[in-house]
Parts: structure tokens; C-alpha cells; sequence
């Protein structure tokens, strides 16, 4: 009789079985075989006990039959899912549907898909871990509560179709904050004096009449031409140069979170992509030595890294570039994410010889963009310290001081596995005392910029920094707000809908520790000590639905609906379904009453519609007309001519031409009033 392997993902079961004898069946539960009903609350409350009505859905029936079979033709069977929370859940959810009990089960665990690992854990099996499996439980328990009964409560107030989750509605009430920042936003003008010394020394004001100047000091154009006049008669000597040597220290191993971001801003991939190539290179791809493998477990919190991992990276290092690029001893890491709980080691490649070289020749394109990502952070985290000198110069007059800043690099260090660094900046060499020529001087107008929107990789990098979700909630997160049309992902950045705007306001009023992250955060703390067997699964769940439910009961009686809706009498271009007349946050617009199935929507443009004004000029590259246009970020002005002619400009263009090449002259608004300048070469006429 063979022993029975029982893993979530059928190619991790392929990966597994590549590296076992003919002795072993290995079958893949291909993720939760049971789980709480779709279509029903799912959880029965007997004398403040809850009780989860789980169910195996339809399309797992058939593998459950398989694995039932298999289990009864089994001398032995081993869980082998993945070690964190979710995986020691499904673990007991694939014993609870084959009949057996926890405690019957060897339970084996793995940080990597080798063969090496495979059958170390095979020789060290445990038990399924119960308090773990509780702490899962807990959390589904919660997320069911929050969704089934706050999302019918905004589809009554608001409209059809919302949804509300514990760390989604969180999540999306920092965006919405993030949003209500940007609006309130008001630039203000600030002023820089920037000097240019021989021979070509970029320098910037620091001080004036013994005052410091720092960035927002000098805020009107009176005040900056008045000190940029008193400079321009000024005579400079070098004050002093200061030299100092400083180190750059290589950034830890990857995390879930930061693998996310650096993917987003190195590979402009999304947190989800990033997660999907991710399991790939885990469950198992093609190496030279058959089916591998080639990364560690992709969804931790930990900075870990196994000691025999360590000392191939450090040997490796030392026969690849030399002693003097090895760390003097092994680099250990610490996470700084708040409730790191959930596993056991940093991500990192499992074979060390598998450089990304040699991958080429095995992975595809984005596979192996993303394993060469990890696993040359994973090397350079054991390496030596990049130094560099930093310079720094003072040039003095009787009334002012100007700085310029150089650096040198001296030993490159880690960045040799990166294969560039920044470049020198390097200032000449001078010397104290010395006479300095002043060749330029400009006073240069500024605007502070409003707070940036939220990437997908800085959302997760804040909801990490506030505790609010763990690395297997991230990307999914995200990608919720995206489907349910709370947020647009637009350039990169994230943007709240109209109706995000109206579910965060009556979550803040009436439901405030829904959108609270400290109170999201603490949730993630009670979870931990659940997992810790410090906390009753049970206790807690009684103590956040008691309150909750009484919140929803007086909350369906008192809260103000905020429907605003009124039939257009026209059809929906998508579906066919009536379109309706909202109002939003900025305004009112039309939106299809099929809501959420189709999410169609259209500004309505209250402004009476503006005729087309042309110009006497024509066209400079193809001789057509020249029409004055209007768009959401104001005038401008294109050919009439378009698509087939693509000419545009943000600047009136003008009859005449420049006298350097001949081209276009435009007007152009500046401080010191409208001046002309060449489309073409930039020449300007005032």
C-alpha cells in the first residue's frame, strides 16, 4: 500500500511527487474543500456559540470523493499545505471531510519545494496545529459577520450591489483620507536662490544676513530678486570643505510586502501579478535538475533565513566575487512589521547554483524578472557595506553662504551584485579660503505639491506600517476595492469612486471601528494571541458580534437613506438597462441601474456646450486648422485635422515666425509677463 500525500495546489503536488519514489501518492485539494455557503449567513449562534455550517461546494465534490478513496487504500496520510494560518486551516478542513481526526494525521511542513526539505519533513512530522486552525477560523467567522450583515445595510441606505469588509472597508477609508488630503490641498509659492561657480559648481542659498534659509524661507518674488541683486554684487571666497567618508548598508532579504513594492517600482508589475509568478517559482518550475521549487514561501512576514541558506549564499559570494564583498560575519535581520506572526523565513532562492544566468535558459520572460529580483536582494543582504566620501563645500560672502554637495564612490560593495550604482557626483578640487567667482545667480520660483496619491505598492506599504491585514491579504485587498468599483487604478495611482467617498462618510458615522485601523489592527493583534492559544476564538468572536449586530439592528431604523436616484428614460449602451441620475461627492452623474453587474457611468457636463473657435493660424505640420479646445485640465489647442494629424499645444500659437529657424511662435504666459517662444527651437521674444 503507497502513502498518501495531501498538498492545496496541483502543482505543487506535480513538484512534490517529481522528487518521491512510486511508494507515495500525492493528490492537490486544489485550495478550501469546505468552506461557509455563499448563499447564507453560514453561521449558526447557539448560547453564544458560534458554530460554522461549512459546506463542501460542488466543485470540489469530486476531488473529496478522490482523496476519500485514496485515504482507505492508505497505510499512512500526511498534510503537507502550506505553513501559515490558511494552510493549517485547509489542513483540517481536508480531515474533517475524510473523516479523520487531527490527531490521527502526520501534518509535515515546508518552507521550500525541494527534495531536500521534502524529505527532511517526512522524517520530522507533527500534528496539525490546533490554535492556528482557530485563529483562521476566527478570522473567516469575523469577515462573514462584517460582509453578510453591513453590505445589505449599504445597499439599503445607498444602493445595490456594495460591499463592506473588515480590512477592505479600512483599507479603502485611507484611500478616500488620502483623496480628502490632495483636495484640501492649497499650493503655496516658494523661492530658491540658485548660484552656478566657476568652473561649472552648482550651488544653492543656505544663508542670508545670518539667517538660515531653508526650503519654504524666502515665500514672494520681491524678496527673492532683492537678495538675488545683493548676491550678484557680492564677492565669494571657498569658507570651508568638509569631507566625510559614509557607509550604504544593503537592504534586507524580501518580505511579502516589500517584494510587492519593489516588483511594482522596478518591474511595473502588480501586487497581483507579482503574487501569481510568485506561486509559480514555488510550487515548482523547470531547473536543471528536473521540476524544482526555486523560491521559498511567498506569503511571510519574517526576515528569517535558515542557517544552511545562509552559508551557501556567504560561500557563493566568496567564490563569485571575492572575500573583500563578503560581510565580515552573517547579516541578521529583524522585521519591523508590526505583528510579524505568520512564517517562518524571508523569501529567498532555494538553490543557490540556480543563478539567474543559468535560468535563463528555463524560465519565462516576467519568471524570470521577478526570481532574479529576489535573488539578487537575497545575496546582496550578505554582502559588504557599499562606501562612499561625501563632499560638501561652502561658498561665503560678506552677507550670504551657498552650498554644494558632491559624493564619490569609493568601494562599491553590495551594489556589485546589482551591476550599477549611482552616479559620482564629484566637485573639483578647491581650496580653502580661496577666491570663488560667482558666474550665475537665478532666482527660481516654486509650488509646494499636493500629498501623492496611493500606488498599489505604497497602499500595501502603509496598510503593513498599521498592521492592518498579513501578507495573504494584500494584493487580494486591493483587487477587491478594484472589482466592487470602489477605486481606479489610473497611472499607477489609486483613485476612489464617487460612491467610495459616500460608503466611508456613513461608516465614519455610525460604524467608526469598521473604518478605524487602530481598531483593524488590534483585531490582527487578538487573532496572533488566538494562534498563540493565549486568547478563546470563541470569546472573541461573542464580543465583537454582540455589539456589532445591536449597531446594524439601530442602524436599519435610524440611518438616513442616501439614494438618490432618478430614472433618465434612457437605455443603458452596455446592457440595455435603465440609466439612472445620481448624485455624488462632485456632482451629479448617470449610472446604470444594473449595478454592480454592469458599471457603466457618464459625467453629465452642466457648462452650456462651447462653440469651436479657429485661429487665422494654420497647422505647422500639416497646413490644417488651428482650433482652440477645452479638456478637464483646461485650454489647449490641436489641429482640426485629428487623429490624422496629432499637433498640439498648451500655448496659443501666433502668426508669426521665429526668426532663428522659422518655426512657430506661441504665447507664453511667465512671471515677468507674456512673452513669444519658438515651438521649434525654444527661441523667446518678449
Amino acid at each position: 500500500m503507497k502513502s498518501l500525500i495531501i498538498v492545496e495546489s496541483p502543482a505543487k503536488a506535480k513538484t512534490i511527487k517529481n522528487f518521491l519514489g512510486n511508494e507515495y501518492l500525492v493528490l492537490a485539494s486544489k485550495g478550501h474543500i469546505r468552506d461557509l455557503p455563499k448563499s447564507s449567513f453560514g453561521i449558526k449562534i447557539e448560547n453564544s456559540v458560534f458554530i460554522p455550517e461549512y459546506k463542501i461546494e460542488k466543485e470540489h465534490a469530486a476531488i473529496v470523493k478522490e482523496i476519500k478513496a485514496a485515504a482507505k487504500n492508505s497505510d499512512e496520510i500526511y498534510i503537507a499545505t502550506d505553513e501559515d494560518r490558511e494552510g493549517e486551516a485547509i489542513g483540517y478542513h481536508i480531515a474533517e471531510a475524510i473523516g479523520r481526526k487531527i490527531e490521527t494525521l502526520p501534518r509535515i511542513a515546508f518552507h521550500e519545494i525541494t527534495k531536500t526539505a521534502i524529505v527532511n519533513s517526512l522524517k520530522n512530522p507533527r500534528h496539525i496545529n490546533i490554535d492556528n486552525v482557530n485563529a483562521q477560523q476566527a478570522r473567516r467567522l469575523l469577515d462573514r459577520i462584517v460582509g453578510y450583515k453591513l453590505s445589505p445595510l449599504l445597499g439599503l441606505k445607498i444602493q445595490k450591489g456594495l460591499s463592506a469588509g473588515r480590512v477592505q472597508s479600512s483599507a479603502l477609508k485611507i484611500v478616500v483620507d488620502k483623496e480628502r488630503e490632495i483636495k484640501a490641498f492649497k499650493k503655496e509659492e516658494y523661492w530658491s536662490i540658485d548660484a552656478l561657480f566657476a568652473p561649472n559648481i552648482d550651488a544653492l542659498l543656505v544663508e542670508f544676513e545670518n539667517k538660515k534659509i531653508e526650503k519654504m524661507s524666502i515665500k514672494d518674488e520681491a524678496t527673492a530678486l532683492k537678495i538675488k541683486d545683493v548676491v550678484k554684487e557680492s564677492s565669494f571666497i571657498v569658507e570651508s570643505i568638509e569631507k566625510k567618508t559614509r557607509t550604504s548598508a544593503p537592504q534586507p532579504p524580501f518580505m511579502t510586502s516589500t517584494m510587492q513594492q519593489s516588483a511594482s517600482s522596478l518591474l511595473g508589475f502588480s501586487p497581483k501579478k507579482t503574487m501569481g509568478i510568485a506561486q509559480k517559482l514555488y510550487e515548482g518550475v523547470k531547473t536543471a535538475d528536473g521540476v524544482s521549487g526555486v523560491i521559498t514561501y511567498m506569503r511571510t512576514d519574517s526576515l528569517n533565513i535558515a542557517k544552511e541558506a545562509l552559508t551557501a549564499a556567504r560561500e557563493h559570494i566568496k567564490n563569485s566575487c571575492g572575500s573583500k564583498y563578503l560581510s565580515e560575519k552573517p547579516k541578521i535581520y529583524t522585521t519591523k512589521s508590526k505583528g510579524a506572526q505568520e512564517a517562518h523565513e524571508a523569501i529567498r532562492p532555494t538553490i543557490i547554483s540556480f543563478t539567474p544566468e543559468i535560468a535563463k535558459k528555463y524560465l519565462e520572460a516576467d519568471d524570470l524578472r521577478l526570481y532574479t529580483l529576489i535573488y539578487n536582494r537575497f545575496l546582496a543582504s550578505q554582502m559588504a557595506n557599499a562606501l562612499f566620501e561625501s563632499q560638501s563645500v561652502i561658498f561665503a560672502s560678506s552677507n550670504a553662504k551657498f552650498k554644494a554637495n558632491g559624493r564619490k564612490l569609493l568601494f562599491d560593495g553590495f551594489y556589485k551584485i546589482y551591476g550599477g550604482h549611482d552616479k559620482d557626483m564629484l566637485l573639483p578640487d578647491l581650496k580653502e579660503k580661496e577666491k570663488a567667482n560667482l558666474k550665475q545667480v537665478e532666482a527660481n520660483l516654486h509650488f509646494t505639491e499636493p500629498p501623492a496619491r496611493y500606488s498599489e505598492a505604497s497602499l500595501i506599504s502603509k496598510l503593513e506600517s498599521l498592521g492592518i491585514g498579513r501578507p495573504s491579504t494584500y494584493a487580494p485587498t486591493i483587487s477587491i476595492l478594484n472589482s466592487r468599483s470602489y477605486i481606479n487604478i489610473e497611472k499607477k495611482q489609486i483613485v476612489p469612486t464617487e460612491i467610495a467617498f459616500t460608503v466611508i462618510e456613513l461608516l465614519e458615522k455610525h460604524f467608526p471601528k469598521i473604518v478605524d485601523s487602530g481598531f483593524t489592527s488590534s483585531m490582527e493583534d487578538t487573532l496572533d494571541l488566538i494562534a498563540e492559544g493565549k486568547k478563546d476564538w470563541q470569546t472573541v468572536l461573542g464580543e465583537f458580534y454582540t455589539p456589532f449586530n445591536e449597531q446594524i439592528t439601530k442602524g436599519k431604523k435610524e440611518i438616513q437613506s442616501v439614494k438618490i436616484a432618478a430614472p433618465t428614460g434612457e437605455k443603458c449602451p452596455e446592457c440595455g438597462s435603465e440609466l439612472l441620475l445620481r448624485k455624488g461627492r462632485f456632482g451629479e452623474f448617470i449610472a446604470c441601474s444594473n449595478y454592480p453587474k454592469c458599471k457603466y457611468t457618464k459625467n453629465i457636463n452642466t457648462q452650456p456646450k462651447k462653440e469651436l473657435v479657429k485661429l487665422s493660424v494654420k497647422c505647422p505640420e500639416c497646413g490644417g486648422d488651428i482650433i482652440e479646445r477645452i479638456s478637464r485640465r483646461g485650454k489647449f489647442f490641436g489641429c482640426s485635422n485629428y487623429p490624422k494629424c496629432k499637433f498640439i499645444s498648451n500655448n496659443e500659437p501666433t502668426d508669426e515666425k521665429c526668426p532663428e529657424c522659422g518655426g512657430i511662435m506661441v504665447k507664453k504666459l511667465l512671471k515677468k509677463g507674456e512673452v513669444l517662444e519658438c515651438l521649434k527651437c525654444k527661441h523667446k521674444k518678449e
